[in-house]
C-alpha cells in the first residue's frame, strides 16, 4: 500500500507539469460561444491577433505566462458553454470526454508522440494553395503516416523573430539567441526529424534554415567574405560562435561551420545527437539548384524544402551530396544480425550495399591523379565514358535538310536516372584478366578495339563522347562493348578489370527518385494521362503553375546528376599535389565505375534512339548535348516529325513524349538557317537552342 509520502510526491508532480489546453478547434469553439473576438482576446493577453489564429488552428503554442493565463480562461468559459452532448461536471469519470466527437475519432488509434515540451500541433492549417493535379484521386499513393518521433516534420525554416516554419504550414517559437542554444531547443523541444529510408539506416537530422536575419541574431554574420570558392567558406576557428559551440561540449566536422553546418555529440546508444544547419544568405542553396527559394518568404521555403524532404531526402548539403548520402539511405552498409557464438547483435554487411571500407578503382577506372595511377606508373589509358557532345559535319547536311524551316530540341527526362534502372553494377573490388571472353553480365572495364564498327557518319559513334569513330584499342565499360556486339560485330577484349560481386545497386535510389520526379510534374499540371498535344502545352506553362513546386522539380533533377557526379568526385583546391588522396577517396560511394556504367547506358540509350528514328523516318540530328537532341522539322513542334503509327500511338523503339524519366519533352525551337550558322561556328545547337544567340559568349 502506498504511503503518505508516496501519494504527496505523486500529488505534487502533477501540480508541477505544465499546463495542458483543450484542442485548437475546442479553443476556438469556447472563444466563439462566449462572443470574443480573436482581436480582443489578443488584447487581454498582451499578444497579436495572428499569434490567436496560430494557437486556435494548431500552428504554435503558448508559452508562459500566456500559457497559464490562456488555460484558465478555457477552464472558465468550458464551465459556462459545455460541448454538444457533453456529461455535467458532477458525472463519473467514465462519463464521454468533452473533446469534440470528431476529434477523437482522428485521434483514438494514432500513436502517442513522447512528451516534447513545444506540443505537437493537431492538424496545423496551411497558409497556400494546394498544389493542382490531374491525376485521380484514387491513383495517388496513400501517404505514410507521421512518425511520432518527429511530429513537426523533418525541418524548419528559422526568422529573426524567433518563428520556426515547419512543413505544412506549423509554425513554432524558438526562444535560441545562440547557436548552442538552438541546437538544444531542435532536439530537445522541436519535435523536428524524419524516420529512416531503410529498416537498417539512420534517422535524418532535423534541419534548420537560418533567414539572413536569423543568422545576425544568433550572433553569426550575415554574409561571409574573403574566399573564391564557394566551399571553402566557413567561420574562422576563434570566431566567438565557433566558441561557444566548443564551450558547449558540441562538436563540428571537419568542413567547420560553413553554409551546411553539422553539429554534433557522439551518439548516446541509439540516440543520434546532430542537427544540420543550413544559411541562407551564405548562399546554402545554390541558386541554379533551387532557383528562386532563397528569395521566398520563409513559408514558403519550408514548403519547398519540405516537399523535398519527403519525397526525396532530408537535404543535407548540396543536391549533389544529398544525391549521394540518399544512395547510402537507401542502401546503408550494415545490418544488425545475431552472433551465433554469443547470441548478441552485432554490425555486419548489407548484402547489396557498398560497405564501410573505400574501394580504391582499376588503373583505367580511376582519374590521372589518382595514387592508384600515379604510384603504379600507368600508362594504359583510361576509361573515356561520358556524355555526348557531338555536331554532325556541315558537310552532311543534305539540301533537303537544309530547306527546312525549323530546328527542334528534344531533352530527355532525367536520362541518367532512365539509365541507373535495373542497372546491375560491381560490388566488389575488381580483379584483372588477360584476353576474357566478353560477357555482357559482368560490369567492368574492357580493353577493346572498336575502330572496325560501321556507323553511319550522320550520326555520332556510339563509342565516344564526341561521336568520333575510335582509331584503335580502347578501355569501355561493359554497356558500350555489348553495344557493339548488338550491333553484330565482334568483340574480342584483349584485357578486363572485372568485378565477381555484383547487384543493382541503384535501383532503389532510381525508384524513389523516379516517383519524386513524376509526381512533382503531376503537382505542377503534367501528368501520364494527358495526349501528346495535352503533354506539350502542359509542359510550356508547368513553371508558373506554383514556383515553389517548379524550385522542388529543379532540385530533384539537379540531385539525379549530382549525385552521379559526386561517384567520381574530382581533388578541389590549389594546393592539391598529384598523387595524394583527396577526402572524396574516402567514401565507399567514390565509385568512378559505376559512374561510369551509368553514362555509358545513358549514351548507348540515346545512339539506340538516334539509330531508330533514322529507320523510321529517315531523319537524323543535327547535334547531341549530353540528354538533349536537335532534328531538323517541317515545323515548329515535335509532332511534326515523331514517328507515329496508323493508330495514333507513338512507334517503339524512337524518342516518345512523356513525363517519365527516359521519355522526351521540347527543348526548344529556332530556325533551321540559326542552326546551321552555329555550326559552321563550331558551336553546338544543342546547348544553345533554348536560349538562341543570347548564350552564344559562355563558349563551349
Amino acid at each position: 500500500m502506498a504511503s503518505e509520502e508516496e501519494l504527496f510526491a505523486s500529488v505534487d508532480a502533477l501540480l508541477n507539469e505544465e499546463p495542458h489546453l483543450p484542442p485548437p478547434a475546442e479553443r476556438a469553439r469556447l472563444r466563439e460561444a462566449a462572443g470574443i473576438t480573436q482581436a480582443r482576446l489578443a488584447t487581454a493577453l498582451k499578444t497579436t491577433t495572428q499569434s490567436v489564429k496560430n494557437w486556435e488552428n494548431g500552428r504554435s503554442e503558448p508559452k508562459s505566462p500566456r500559457l497559464e493565463a490562456y488555460q484558465r480562461l478555457l477552464k472558465g468559459w468550458a464551465a459556462k458553454y459545455p460541448a454538444p452532448g457533453a456529461a455535467p461536471a458532477h458525472a463519473p469519470a467514465r462519463a464521454a470526454s468533452t473533446e469534440p466527437a470528431a476529434s477523437r475519432v482522428e485521434t483514438a488509434d494514432a500513436p502517442q508522440a513522447p512528451a516534447v515540451p513545444a506540443a505537437a500541433p493537431a492538424r496545423p492549417a496551411t497558409p497556400w494553395p494546394a498544389a493542382t493535379s490531374r491525376r485521380p484521386a484514387t491513383k495517388k499513393a496513400a501517404q505514410p503516416a507521421a512518425d511520432p518521433r518527429f511530429p513537426h516534420g523533418p525541418l524548419a525554416v528559422l526568422d529573426g523573430d524567433g518563428c520556426a516554419y515547419g512543413v505544412d504550414g506549423i509554425m513554432l517559437d524558438c526562444p535560441a539567441t545562440t547557436v548552442p542554444e538552438l541546437v538544444e531547443w531542435t532536439l530537445r523541444e522541436s519535435g523536428l526529424g524524419a524516420p529512416k529510408l531503410n529498416r537498417y539506416g539512420k534517422d535524418s537530422d532535423p534541419l534548420i534554415v537560418l533567414t539572413a536575419a536569423a543568422a545576425v541574431k544568433l550572433g553569426l554574420p550575415e554574409r561571409l567574405q574573403g574566399h573564391e570558392q564557394r566551399r571553402s567558406l566557413r567561420l574562422p576557428e576563434d570566431h566567438p560562435v565557433v566558441k561557444q559551440v566548443a564551450k558547449a561540449k558540441w562538436r563540428l566536422t571537419q568542413r567547420g561551420f560553413g553554409p551546411w553546418a553539422r553539429i554534433y555529440r557522439k551518439a548516446q546508444g541509439r540516440e543520434r545527437q546532430c542537427v544540420q544547419l543550413a544559411i541562407l544568405s551564405w548562399d546554402a542553396l545554390d541558386e541554379r539548384s533551387w532557383p528562386g527559394v532563397t528569395e521566398m518568404e520563409p513559408a514558403d521555403i519550408a514548403r519547398v524544402l519540405g516537399v523535398y524532404a519527403t519525397r526525396v531526402i532530408t537535404p543535407r548539403g548540396s543536391t549533389a551530396v544529398s544525391g549521394l548520402e540518399l544512395m547510402t539511405a537507401l542502401r546503408p552498409p550494415t545490418r544488425a544480425v545475431r552472433d551465433e557464438a554469443t547470441g548478441n547483435w552485432v554490425s555486419a554487411h548489407n548484402p547489396g550495399s557498398l560497405g564501410t571500407e573505400p574501394m580504391d578503382p582499376a588503373p583505367p577506372e580511376a582519374t590521372p591523379e589518382h595514387p592508384v595511377v600515379v604510384d603504379s606508373g600507368w600508362s594504359g589509358g583510361f576509361l573515356d565514358e561520358e556524355a555526348y557532345q557531338w555536331v554532325r559535319d556541315v558537310s552532311l547536311l543534305t539540301d533537303e535538310e537544309c530547306t527546312l524551316p525549323y530546328a527542334v530540341g528534344l531533352d530527355l527526362n532525367t536520362a541518367f536516372l532512365a539509365a541507373a534502372a535495373r542497372l546491375v553494377v560491381g560490388l566488389s573490388a575488381p580483379d584483372h584478366f588477360h584476353a576474357p571472353a566478353f560477357n555482357p553480365k559482368i560490369p567492368g572495364s574492357w580493353l577493346v578495339d572498336l575502330s572496325h564498327v560501321e556507323v553511319d557518319p550522320r550520326l555520332p559513334s556510339p563509342f565516344t563522347p564526341d561521336g568520333t569513330r575510335p582509331t584503335g584499342p580502347a578501355w569501355y565499360q561493359t554497356h558500350t562493348v555489348a553495344y557493339a556486339q548488338e550491333l553484330g560485330y565482334n568483340v574480342a577484349p584483349i584485357e578486363a578489370y572485372l568485378r565477381r560481386e555484383t547487384g543493382a545497386y541503384l535501383d532503389p535510389w532510381h525508384d524513389r527518385l523516379k516517383n519524386a520526379y513524376v509526381d512533382t510534374l503531376a503537382d505542377l499540371g503534367v501528368t501520364r494521362e494527358l495526349s501528346d498535344t495535352e503533354f506539350l502545352a502542359a509542359m510550356e506553362r508547368h513553371k508558373d503553375v506554383d514556383p515553389a513546386m517548379a524550385a522542388v522539380l529543379a532540385a530533384i533533377k539537379a540531385t539525379v546528376k549530382g549525385g552521379i557526379g559526386k561517384l567520381r568526385e574530382r581533388p578541389q583546391g590549389k594546393k592539391y599535389k598529384e598523387g595524394e588522396r583527396w577526402p572524396a577517396l574516402q567514401r565507399p560511394t567514390w565509385r568512378p565505375d559505376i559512374r561510369a556504367a551509368v553514362i555509358s547506358k545513358a549514351r548507348v540509350n540515346m545512339h539506340r534512339k538516334l539509330t531508330n528514328m533514322a529507320k523510321m523516318t529517315g531523319l537524323y540530328p543535327l547535334a547531341v548535348l549530353s540528354d538533349c537532341v536537335v532534328y531538323p522539322s517541317p515545323g515548329e513542334s515535335p509532332l511534326d516529325f515523331l514517328p507515329y503509327a496508323a493508330s495514333g500511338k507513338p512507334q517503339p523503339g524512337g524518342f516518345r513524349l512523356g513525363p517519365t524519366p527516359g521519355l522526351a519533352k521540347l527543348e526548344g525551337v529556332q530556325s533551321m538557317l540559326w542552326a546551321v550558322d552555329l555550326m559552321e561556328q563550331d558551336h553546338n545547337p544543342a546547348r544553345h537552342i533554348k536560349g538562341g544567340d543570347a548564350v552564344l559568349d559562355e563558349g563551349e
